[in-house]
């Protein structure tokens, strides 16, 4: 039995040894070095290039290796009629909540603007209201973006979700469908975007969507790189309509050196590490879905194409 392994983060010995703790036969191959490719019977990856699963004519089953699949659905020849996943995994959850719950406290407390005053040698202080006071929106209330809204919620934020279905947390104010998202948005002082990416959300976060924000609100995107319309993002920081961005993914990664983002006072950049897999945790879920695969039953957190999530 052959595994198709490819990913961008080089720990290949790290999954290697998790899966065999599993499935003790599994051959896995590291991508592009993957041998015969007629014995490739699943595939775990990131990112893979467009047109090489297509190739595979054994392949049994494709495996996301993050909780996103809109990297492998962009592949035009991608396999979509094979049983495909994502993995939900409670420290991917964690870690992406740990992320969240950081960047809204650094919003919440002023963080950008101290930031700025200590590289001019200001001394000034902002005064921010109480938590319970603070009004947190949720763009996209799957398992990391419900798993955020819990922590915040736990911390006494004012905490609202949208999602395109009502979604039942206690102390979270659901938000659902079109009709609602305004309303969503006008509330928001802090905007934190977590949307699956598809042809739907593709540059939701653009000019128009941060005009019904509350003035001087700030956004924090952990999502997608293309949720963002990169050219409206500083034009609203300028216009002080936002206060502050903290941005996790982008459109091209890694960012450009000489991209206007890197130098903006009111922009933090991370380099797309809100959250990963962890080999430990996610190898149990992949081996259960390949089991499940040879079986011929239903994947753990099966993809609806269709939906794209």
């Amino acid at each position: 039995m052959a595994l198709l392994f490819k990913s961008n983060i080089d720990r290949a010995d790290w999954w290697r040894r998790e899966l065999g703790k599993y499935i003790p036969d599994l051959e896995v191959r590291i991508w592009p070095d993957i041998g015969d490719p007629d014995e490739i019977k699943y595939a775990l990856c990131w990112k893979m290039p467009h047109g090489e699963l297509a190739k595979l004519k054994n392949l049994q089953a494709v495996y996301s290796l993050g909780a996103g699949v809109d990297h492998l659905l962009a592949d035009p020849d991608f396999p979509r009629h094979l049983p495909f996943s994502r993995v939900v995994d409670p420290n991917l959850t964690g870690r992406m909540t740990e992320y969240v719950v950081q960047h809204v406290l650094n919003h919440h407390r002023f963080c950008h603007a101290y930031d700025a005053q200590q590289r001019e040698h200001v001394w000034k202080e902002h005064f921010a209201p109480f938590a319970s006071e603070r009004k947190v929106g949720i763009l996209g209330m799957g398992e990391l973006g419900g798993g955020a809204a819990e922590a915040l919620s736990f911390l006494k934020f004012d905490v609202a979700g949208w999602s395109r279905s009502e979604k039942k947390i206690e102390g979270v104010k659901s938000f659902f469908g079109d009709d609602q998202l305004d309303d969503f948005l006008a509330r928001s002082e802090i905007l934190v975007c977590l949307l699956p990416l598809t042809s739907a959300t593709e540059n939701v976060l653009n000019a128009e969507l941060f005009s019904k924000l509350p003035k001087g609100a700030g956004i924090i995107n952990a999502g997608r790189g293309p949720h963002l319309a990169e050219d409206d993002l500083i034009p609203a920081l300028d216009s002080g309509q936002l206060s502050a961005a903290t941005l996790d993914v982008f459109h091209t990664e890694p960012l450009a050196e000489d991209h206007p983002f890197w130098d903006h006072p009111k922009i933090r950049i991370t380099p797309h590490v809100a959250s990963i897999s962890d080999p430990e945790s996610v190898a149990k879920l992949v081996a259960e879905n390949i089991i499940r695969t040879q079986k011929g039953e239903d994947l753990l957190h099966a993809v609806d194409v269709e939906k794209g999530y």
